[in-house]
């Protein structure tokens, strides 16, 4: 490979040089310190053990053969979103979503809650137990069922109960791990509320920050608006700042740091069927040409590997269900057909996952316009879903019904 280069990929691109050395430095979450400063976003029915082993293999393959410090990590690879209330009860399906892989390190857990109470013991467990080494909390799901109880991204709107809930949580953490903490821009652009979100969470001692650069009323929809991380990072300055959304290919990151100033990336959408994202990443970061965009033989070759790990982590060829959502982003913009695609969504087995893709060309190759389709969530615009009087006073006391718990775990 060749060291510091400028490759151009696509024409949103365009003459985005390789990092240069030294332009960018690891990002310290608590002790822990990344390089590449890169974080795996949580995502519900995504981030599970086999995927977040994948994305770790890559980020470790794209250091290979180059010098890497001791107290380094490349990336932080979180775990599915768990709710509060539902851990401290022991519900079965979130100690399960809880669980991490027999040598996965370090242990990152997203958790969610709306009671400062249950977050605090549900904090207090997770770190009693010595079952993780960091711990993000969620202000930024904008779904209905969520938002219309005042949970997920429309609770940075009330200022006190926003806080409370992060004091409790980093209290109950004693500094025996970091917590950080992930917000949207606001419900809306006339109700905007991450500077105010990244503030307290700063005052309270979080570890960390990241914005989702779009509104609770977007959802998935338009552009991320970067400029808002760059607000925000002039705003709040002694703690790390994360930038999230639309990180489609390495450049972007990279842009994403040089437009924004914050001190590193998370990766959602970005990486769904394509978990060498971040080994391009690795890559870019270390002053080297990304890898090449894999061909159909190749992808075909990951998806293999992928759904042997996710039957070994289950212990049952029945769990190739829940591998059918990624065997389709992992085919999306390739032409293989809509028979093929049929027969991808109908696999419940190895043998047949096989059948599928031993009938694709192997030379395939992805077209660049292609690489930047978004995989999972497009919906949006869609006004966001509040409760009755909701936006009458941001600094009003709020205590929300268990309701606003109602998602038991991963969404």
């Amino acid at each position: 490979m060749t060291n510091v280069v400028s490759a151009e990929r696509t024409s949103i691109n365009k003459g985005v040089p390789s990092a240069f050395d030294g332009e960018f430095q690891p990002v310290s979450v608590g002790d822990i310190s990344l390089w590449p400063p890169v974080m795996l976003a949580p995502m519900a029915g995504v981030t599970d053990v086999p995927f977040r082993s994948l994305c770790k293999d890559f980020a470790e393959r794209g250091l290979e053969g180059r010098p890497k410090s001791s107290k380094t990590i490349c990336g932080l690879f979180v775990n599915q979103m768990i709710t509060a209330r539902a851990f401290v009860n022991k519900n079965e399906k979130t100690m399960n979503l809880a669980k991490f892989g027999e040598n996965e390190h370090p242990r990152s857990i997203q958790l969610y809650g709306t009671d400062s109470e249950y977050i605090g013991e549900a904090v207090r467990q997770l770190v009693s137990e010595e079952s993780v080494d960091h711990i993000d909390l969620n202000f930024g799901c904008p779904v209905p069922k969520v938002t219309r109880h005042g949970g997920g991204g429309a609770l940075p709107y009330k200022r006190q109960l926003f806080r409370d809930i992060l004091r409790s949580a980093i209290s109950s953490a004693d500094g025996h791990v970091p917590v950080t903490v992930k917000f949207r821009m606001g419900i809306d652009d006339t109700h905007l509320t991450f500077l105010d979100a990244g503030k307290i969470a700063e005052e309270e001692g979080a570890s960390g920050i990241t914005l989702h650069a779009r509104t609770v009323e977007q959802l998935y929809s338009g552009h991320a608006r970067w400029e808002a991380i760059a607000h925000l990072k002039e705003h709040v300055q002694s703690i790390p700042v994360f930038g999230n959304g639309d990180i489609w290919e390495p450049f972007d990151a990279v842009r994403m740091l040089r437009e924004t100033n914050a001190d590193g990336v998370v990766i959602g959408r970005g990486c769904l069927g394509r978990p060498w994202l971040f080994q391009q990443l690795s890559e870019i970061f270390n002053g080297f040409e990304p890898s090449e965009i894999p061909t159909l033989g190749e992808v075909s070759k990951v998806m293999q590997q992928h759904a042997e790990r996710v039957v070994d982590w289950n212990e049952t060829q029945d769990a190739l269900r829940t591998f059918r959502k990624h065997a389709s982003w992992y085919l999306t913009g390739f032409p293989v057909g809509s028979e093929a695609r049929r027969a991808i969504h109908q696999i419940t087995s190895l043998v047949e996952l096989k059948e599928v893709l031993d009938d694709f060309d192997p030379r395939a190759a992805l077209p660049l316009e292609a690489y930047r389709l978004p995989r999972s969530h497009k919906g949006g615009p869609k006004k966001a879903t509040l409760p009755m009087g909701w936006l009458d006073d941001p600094f009003a006391d709020s205590k929300l019904s268990p309701e606003a718990e109602q998602l038991v775990s991963g969404g």
